[in-house]
């Protein structure tokens, strides 16, 4: 046996038919409404983006420069603006960073995971990045999201400047100006690293690194300051390769000793054409 319903639908009066009309008519005003007022709200923003896209223009020419200045393969701005990852890599970090302070925080990371995808170099946008960053090849860079960078540095390839997972807050390092850190080194947590230092690379730095300072090894240690060469604890306490003040002595005698041989010599050999000279007379 088949059974079959049939569900009658009945149609709207000429009232309710006019009803949804007017219904229809107050959607379409509202979206206009609504429409016309994100037209306004963006004619005021106008303003704020030419500043914003000036800014980040001027920071980005610095950027520029400072690449035809540190690399000497550079041959142009435009081949720095279009083939240089690590240019590619900071101008979407001043994107987001910007994005960031607005408090815009998902396009943000938006921007900055989709900067690593392309240039595999991760810099979080709540960074602080000054003038003039460098960063060298840059393939393995990570730059943290509390991580504060001066004017002028220089970072290459494999660098990390990150957190050591025990600190909270400020958890990344601070580079100073005119900081230069070396292939695959690694500045762990949350201390300063002084104007003009360098870190070697390959460098695990764990604490502060003063001005002026050359740091290497693992973990790393200062090896020059202001240009003068620092001795380690271990040099400083060694008891067996000290230096032997006889000997220094007689190397010094012995040196001397040397000297007076030739002078002696050469009178000898004066004397001796004076006397050849008279003889001929």
């Amino acid at each position: 046996m088949k059974f079959s319903i049939t569900i009658e639908i009945p149609r709207p009066a000429g009232k309710e038919r006019q009803s949804g009309a007017e219904t229809v008519k107050k959607v379409a005003d509202k979206l206009g409404k609504t429409a016309a007022k994100g037209f306004e709200a963006a004619k005021k923003q106008i303003p704020r983006l030419r500043e914003l896209a000036d800014s980040i223009s001027d920071e980005i020419k610095t950027d520029i420069a400072a690449v035809r200045d540190r690399d000497p393969a550079a041959r142009n701005d435009a081949e720095v603006l279009l083939l240089y990852s690590g240019v590619h890599a900071i101008l979407a970090y001043r994107v987001a960073h910007k994005l960031y302070l607005g408090k815009k925080y998902f396009p943000a990371r938006a921007v900055s995971q989709l900067a690593k995808f392309i240039t595999g170099i991760e810099i979080h946008p709540g960074a602080t990045i000054g003038r003039g960053l460098f960063i060298d090849h840059g393939s393995g860079v990570v730059i943290g999201e509390t991580a504060e960078i001066g004017d002028n540095c220089t970072l290459y390839q494999g660098v990390t400047l990150g957190g050591t997972g025990k600190d909270t807050g400020k958890r990344h390092p601070t580079l100073g100006n005119n900081v230069m850190v070396g292939a695959g080194a690694k500045v762990l947590g949350p201390f300063r690293i002084g104007d003009n230092a360098k870190i070697a690379a390959g460098a695990v730095v764990l604490e502060e690194i003063p001005a002026n300072a050359t740091a290497v090894g693992i973990p790393a240690r200062v090896v020059r300051r202001d240009g003068v060469r620092v001795m380690s604890c271990e040099e400083e306490l060694d008891q067996v390769h000290l230096p032997d003040p006889v000997a220094q002595q007689l190397c010094r005698l012995e040196a001397k000793t040397a000297k007076l041989e030739a002078e002696l010599a050469a009178l000898r050999g004066e004397k001796a054409r004076a006397s050849a000279e008279e003889e001929k007379e």
